[in-house]
């Protein structure tokens, strides 16, 4: 019988380059969907969810030997629930424990779960990286239902002995990346000063590719089972220097001015943007050295590579565009 991965968010920003790269190594895969018009590989074997739910669906899980599940209710800048940590809890910890003892039911060997740095909480002390077997704390809806996402599967996996496989990425970037990561490269690619020239923080970073060379990893490393592990590109930046090796990479040198980060808080604070402060100012770094220790895993893609790789795909979309327009 013919071994497949079953993927949830398949079409997502991480499953899709999965895919991607499980079709070309020849695997087989089954795309666990809310729809059957995708934009997937023809190789793919799509199952739609039943409107009613998981205990609804007909889900193919024979043959199938993991799951890799990604499909997540993400963090959500401009909220719009009057109960946000109701909504996370049904998409992010219900449904994932659901498909998690249907899985272990139907005889599927291993659950490999994308979680995320948010955890083990918003930020560290410099030069004190989190950790995978830090005691999680959380601050916001997001991150509480990741961390009872993960206490769940541990329970499950105790119960039933499926091996469960936690990753935790921090900021994931890469060929086709949006949100905040996008609109940098648009400022620097339209030469706009920014007044982030003398920020001193450390950020840890992952490629698309770091990360799903990991989660192939974790597929079939004995040693991953009933393990969390922490990922990045093995090398923390500043905001500053981040935006400098970027315009390297979209070969438009990066017009910083030397704000203070103090002064660049203190702004953020008065226009009620003090999230925004922390992303640019404070910290955040994690250590590798137990997924390199264990699996004996190193980051396939440096970060310059993976900037530059970025950088490409998003200079050939906006020359497309030009294009299209003219």
């Amino acid at each position: 019988m013919d071994k497949k991965i079953l993927i949830t968010g398949a079409t997502g920003f991480v499953g899709t380059a999965l895919t991607k790269k499980i079709v070309a190594g020849s695997g087989k895969i089954i795309a666990l969907t809310r729809t059957q018009e995708t934009n997937l590989p023809a190789q793919v074997q799509v199952s739609v969810l039943h409107p009613d739910g998981l205990l609804a669906s007909n889900i193919p899980f024979e043959g199938v030997q993991a799951v890799i599940h990604c499909a997540a209710r993400v963090h959500v800048m401009n909220e719009l629930s009057s109960d946000p940590l109701a909504e996370f809890r049904s998409v992010n910890v219900k449904f994932t424990l659901d498909l998690a003892r249907l899985a272990a039911a139907s005889g599927v060997k291993r659950f490999v779960f994308i979680s995320s740095v948010k955890v083990n909480g918003e930020g560290t002390a410099h030069g004190k990286p989190y950790r995978a077997d830090d005691i999680p704390a959380p601050l916001d809806p997001y991150g509480i239902s990741k961390m009872e996402a993960e206490q769940g599967l541990r329970r499950i996996a105790e119960e039933t002995g499926i091996e469960i496989v936690i990753i935790r990425p921090v900021l994931i970037y890469g060929p086709g990346v949006k949100a905040n990561f996008r609109a940098m490269m648009t400022w620097l690619s339209k030469g706009i000063p920014l007044p982030l020239g003398a920020i001193r923080n450390k950020r840890s970073l992952v490629s698309i590719d770091n990360l799903v060379d990991l989660v192939l990893t974790c597929l079939k490393h004995p040693a991953a089972a009933n393990q969390t592990f922490m990922v990045s590109d093995g090398e923390d930046v500043s905001t500053t220097e981040l935006l400098r090796r970027m315009g390297v990479a979209l070969r438009k040198p990066a017009r910083l001015i030397p704000v203070p980060g103090a002064v660049l808080g203190m702004a953020a604070s008065v226009l009620g943007r003090k999230d925004l402060a922390q992303r640019l100012n404070g910290s955040l770094q994690v250590d590798i050295s137990k997924t390199c220790d264990l699996l004996g895993w190193r980051p396939v893609m440096s970060l310059d590579e993976g900037l530059s790789r970025t950088a490409d795909a998003f200079k050939a979309k906006s020359d497309h565009l030009d294009a299209a327009r003219h």
